[in-house]
């Protein structure tokens, strides 16, 4: 298995979070392997002897589990256990191309939360940021045992609307939406840099952060089959946002977040019934680091999960 310990790029990101947030060689998470459907997936796991919760931290396309450790490294300080997996495609995870498919990280998701709640019997939240805040609700409506979701953006790319305003260019994702589902047999396996059809110059308002994240081949550097783009853009959730009743949700949206504008989100929150609630994270960008932004994060994301704890929310059998 392939190491944070030894591909050590992500202490380069360090410097941008908060001093509390920071994961560094001596504080770093107990690194597994957990395999599934072939694949070798990475996993950075949080320990805490006496948790009552504990929360799956999912990253988005232009990032990996290492750089979710400043969420874990936070909560972990807080009572909170987590575990952040490389999902196939990016950090230290060897999987087969094949599965560099937001359908199957939707399977892999939901597999893991089964797997957390047979190791220990711990509720499990989960936590998404960019691509991950959809995820996380994919995986919830898959799986009836999460407890909650936590969401940094909640824009859904298969709406009509939504897709041409996340890609590069709008007709990468209406135009070549199209070919690329006509022509997948013959397309889905060709490799392409991430960034040439993502927004990844946003991906962080810190210029030598987006830097750092670009350069970094387990990131913002990935190369991806184009079968990712294709299924990225064209997976609907399996239940409408009306018609979902599985779990809380709690949206903590960056301010000034130029990959996935806060309309995206809200336009798809609005439309949630049920335990919901919304927080603005003032100053911040698509990733979080500002303050008080990642701040008003911490206060919101603690507090949604003490409910959660005291609660007593317990798995489903």
């Amino acid at each position: 298995m392939r190491t944070y310990a030894e591909n050590t790029h992500w202490l380069q990101y360090q410097p941008f979070f908060p001093e509390r947030a920071r994961v560094t060689l001596e504080n770093a998470p107990k690194e597994q392997e957990w395999l599934w459907r072939g694949a070798s997936i990475h996993l950075d796991r949080y320990e805490v002897d006496d948790a009552k919760v504990k929360v799956i931290l999912l990253h988005g396309a232009g990032a990996n589990g290492r750089i979710m450790g400043a969420f874990g490294t936070i909560l972990r300080d807080h009572g909170f256990a987590s575990v952040a997996p490389d999902l196939p495609g990016y950090g230290m995870t060897d999987a087969p191309r094949s599965l560099v498919d937001v359908r199957a990280w939707v399977d892999a998701v939901s597999d893991l939360v089964d797997a957390e709640i047979a190791r220990d019997g711990l509720p499990v939240v989960l936590f998404g940021a960019s691509l991950g805040g959809m995820l996380t609700y994919q995986v919830a409506c898959r799986n009836p045992r999460v407890s909650g979701i936590i969401a940094t953006t909640l824009a859904d790319p298969s709406e009509p609307s939504t897709g041409p305003q996340l890609a590069v260019h709008p007709l990468l994702a209406t135009v070549g939406g199209v070919f690329m589902n006509a022509f997948r047999f013959f397309l889905d396996a060709l490799p392409v840099p991430i960034r040439w059809v993502s927004k990844m110059t946003h991906i962080s308002n810190q210029p030598k952060m987006v830097k750092a994240l670009i350069a970094d081949r387990s990131a913002a550097g990935s190369i991806v089959p184009l079968r990712f783009l294709r299924t990225f853009m064209g997976t609907a959730p399996d239940i409408a946002p009306e018609d979902f009743d599985v779990c809380p949700v709690l949206l903590v949206h960056p301010e000034h977040d130029f990959m996935t504008p806060i309309s995206m989100s809200t336009a798809f929150f609005e439309r949630l019934p049920g335990d919901k609630r919304f927080v603005l994270l003032e100053g911040a960008g698509h990733m979080p680091l500002e303050t008080p932004g990642i701040d008003q994060l911490q206060d919101a994301v603690l507090a949604f999960l003490r409910e959660r704890e005291q609660a007593g929310v317990s798995a489903v059998a």
